[in-house]
């Protein structure tokens, strides 16, 4: 049995890929690359049919962050010339989440720099949810809202918020090369907190940061081991004015390399293609969709995605179906479980638009 008959077999029974069966897809030719999109494409079939949920982010605070990850335009010293306001009010964020659910969305995620928020800001929080419900009953509430204190995963979980993002962006041994204001550690027991409190763990990576592919195999092999229900997988957005502006080492192949071992890893996971697609895979979008289950619509937290009705056509384009509020994301038994060469290529700065629009603007979403 080859390789991809190996991990098609497994992925069907759920059962974890070896490391080397992980790193061996993210070395393979790319003259095999669409025989690796079909094979992680029968697991992603398997598991979630033909179905696409779709997220909606709002920025409910932009900018203003203490933390000094490398990667985000936010971050402690930015330069980048992004939106920056401080929290929207329950009325503002609800007009935001308004346009993602008339869009198509089945989740709002709502997002606010910081280290962490203070109890004030869990109230914030639990205004918005309410505003927010008070039109949209149904749709889910991710919160992300960074490290968690005792007790406030208890309290947004009362509030209404139905899952927690925390992401561990990068392996455990790299970590300290992008962010020195926290430790991977702190972002381990966040999606621990989350998960003792009963809400739906959601936690992903980004890929392009100069890792090695045993960055990515021990980051995705870290994040089955917690169990996440969903899992982002963010390809980076070297945005001027921050540290990793020049690291540009993505190619639309290796993005779908990355998505397909993290589908063989996370085979009953829900995986969500999220910050970077449209930068980073550009005309490939649709392949992904064979990989992944879910996607981010319209705009993300500082810089502009495709337009909405643009995901909807290519979602559509691609034979699959937009999955429904009222359809039941992960399969109802989902049992819990515990360096290839880049070629260079020249940045183009063009494929980034910083947010101009939607919440912190008087212009209308994206959505």
């Amino acid at each position: 049995m080859d390789l991809l008959d190996t991990l098609v077999a497994k992925g069907l029974r759920r059962e974890l890929p070896t490391r080397e069966e992980a790193l061996a897809v993210l070395s393979g030719p790319d003259e095999d690359l669409l025989d690796l999109v079909a094979a992680a494409g029968r697991v992603r079939r398997q598991w979630f049919g033909r179905r696409v949920k779709l997220n909606y982010l709002v920025n409910l605070k932009s900018g203003l962050c203490p933390e000094d990850c490398s990667y985000c335009s936010q971050r402690l010293g930015s330069k980048a010339e992004i939106l920056k306001y401080t929290w929207l009010k329950p009325d503002q964020a609800a007009a935001a989440a308004k346009a993602g659910v008339a869009g198509g969305a089945k989740r709002v995620c709502l997002v606010a720099s910081g280290r962490g928020p203070t109890d004030r800001d869990v109230e914030r929080v639990a205004d918005t949810i309410s505003a927010i419900r008070a039109e949209h009953e149904e749709v889910e509430i991710c919160a992300c809202l960074g490290l968690l204190s005792d007790g406030q995963a208890d309290r947004l979980k009362a509030a209404g918020v139905h899952a927690y993002n925390h992401n561990l962006n990068t392996s455990e041994d790299t970590y300290g090369d992008i962010c020195s204001t926290h430790d991977y550690a702190d972002r381990v027991d966040t999606v621990q907190q989350a998960q003792a409190a009963g809400l739906s763990a959601c936690s992903g990576l980004i890929a392009g940061m100069g890792e090695s592919d045993a960055d990515l195999v021990d980051v995705v092999f870290a994040l089955r081991a917690l169990n996440p229900d969903s899992v982002p997988v963010n390809f980076l957005i070297p945005i001027e004015g921050t540290p990793l502006a020049k690291e540009w080492s993505l190619t639309p192949q290796r993005c779908l390399r990355i998505l397909a071992m993290v589908r063989f890893v996370c085979p009953d996971i829900e995986v969500r293609l999220a910050g970077g697609r449209e930068v980073h895979l550009r005309s490939m979008q649709p392949l992904a969709l064979h990989l992944v289950n879910s996607i981010f619509l319209g705009d993300y937290l500082t810089t502009e995605g495709q337009t909405g009705q643009a995901d909807l056509d290519m979602i559509a384009d691609a034979g699959f179906t937009v999955e429904g509020a009222d359809e039941k994301t992960l399969h109802g038994d989902r049992a819990a479980t515990a360096e290839a060469a880049v070629p260079e290529q020249a940045p183009r700065q063009d494929l980034v638009s910083v947010r101009r629009r939607g919440t912190g603007t008087d212009l209308p979403p994206n959505a």
